[in-house]
């Protein structure tokens, strides 16, 4: 059986880690299974060797202008050499599973729907289940991407919104269907690891910057965002709580987590390539302050109390998901109002609830995950018996 995962990859931390999840489960199920992706642009310069390490097969695949050029190497007359790389071809595929995160939306564009209306279309018409895992879905508010949702979700075998927002986006697009099932995000089994050699000694409070919160919100917040971290870090630097800055993803992030640090005194900055150390260090600490989803969800699975400001839906429900909405805040809040929500992360007497509280809340969590997994593996093992 040949099962590809899609739309993750090492493009991003959280695209790896939700890649690294899906692997792990699909191998503890199918250790047989011959598993592959389409090496993505952008991102990480070592995807081979990641994909080698992972021992992920490369999927000959290109979308370009409407086209899938990947699709045209299935009628070469002679493969042999392509096969002799490794090469996996479309009509091989058996089970596709798109582990997107969030790219399915207005606030994306029209292209990612596009692209897997016309992928999903292929797959039915081979054989090949498409598995959508949970993420954030919508709004859909364009008439045109309207269309491609409607065609790829009628030819989804299952699909995980994420939280009630992306449930209600696309069944009042698509209606209310059995396939369509509402599960959090899965990167919760995932464990984390140390560094070698990593001291946490004089790092016990993490600020995860988020360039999305410049580019993706308005003016006033997109100005605002960058002073609201400082004045984060600032507070907790007069309260003597060793913060340190987590760079979560590329060159922008590193960027303001420079000026975080300059700003505040030379507070330490932590910059680490591997997915499954940031989450390692992300569980070490006492708190973390940040912007980056899977950051948070890394922090808060692990019982680490967290404040939060984000730029879409999805924030507010993964808040809702661990029960603790008051750890949100706004890049506009007066210092009175955001001392006091930081305080209820470095006051012992309220962190020790809060980290009982959300420790109780993330073994439930972890219980529906390995919930939606028997699903997907249900679906899967209907490949098996043909």
């Amino acid at each position: 059986m040949i099962i590809e995962i899609r739309q993750a990859g090492f493009v991003n931390k959280g695209a790896e880690l939700m890649l690294r999840a899906a692997v792990q489960k699909i191998r503890e199920r199918y250790p047989d299974a011959k598993i592959t992706m389409a090496p993505a642009w952008g991102g990480s310069e070592n995807t081979f060797e990641k994909m080698r390490e992972l021992d992920l097969y490369p999927k000959a695949w290109l979308w370009r202008k409407g086209i899938d050029f990947g699709e045209i190497a299935n009628f070469l007359p002679n493969k042999t050499l392509l096969k002799r790389y490794g090469l996996v071809f479309n009509n091989e595929i058996d089970v596709v599973i798109d582990a997107a995160g969030f790219s399915y939306s207005d606030q994306w564009g029209i292209n990612s729907s596009k692209e897997l209306s016309s992928s999903s279309k292929r797959w039915r018409k081979n054989g090949t289940k498409l598995i959508m895992l949970p993420q954030a879905l919508g709004p859909f508010e364009d008439k045109e991407i309207q269309k491609y949702v409607k065609i790829w979700a009628k030819n989804a075998d299952l699909i995980f919104p994420r939280e009630s927002d992306s449930y209600q986006y696309l069944t009042n697009i698509v209606g209310q269907h059995n396939k369509i099932k509402q599960y959090s995000d899965f990167t919760n089994l995932v464990e984390g690891t140390l560094p070698e050699g990593y001291d946490a000694s004089d790092k016990r409070i993490a600020l995860v910057p988020n360039y999305r919160m410049i580019d993706m919100t308005n003016k006033e917040e997109g100005d605002a965002y960058l002073p609201f971290m400082i004045r984060c870090a600032k507070y907790l630097v007069s309260q003597n709580k060793q913060p340190f800055v987590l760079v979560h993803e590329g060159n922008n992030d590193r960027m303001l987590a420079e000026k975080i640090s300059e700003a505040t005194g030379g507070i330490p900055i932590v910059i680490e390539n591997d997915c499954l150390h940031i989450k390692g260090i992300l569980g070490s600490c006492d708190a973390t302050i940040g912007s980056r989803f899977h950051g948070l969800v890394s922090a808060l699975s692990q019982g680490v109390p967290s404040l939060a400001t984000g730029w879409s839906h999805k924030y507010l429900r993964l808040f809702e998901d661990y029960a603790f909405t008051d750890g949100l805040v706004s890049v506009l809040d007066s210092d009175e109002h955001l001392h006091q929500k930081i305080d209820l992360l470095i006051r012992p007497e309220s962190s020790f609830v809060l980290k009982r509280q959300l420790m109780k809340r993330s073994d439930e969590l972890k219980l529906l995950s390995e919930e939606m997994w028997q699903l997907v593996f249900t679906e899967i093992d209907q490949v098996n018996s043909k």
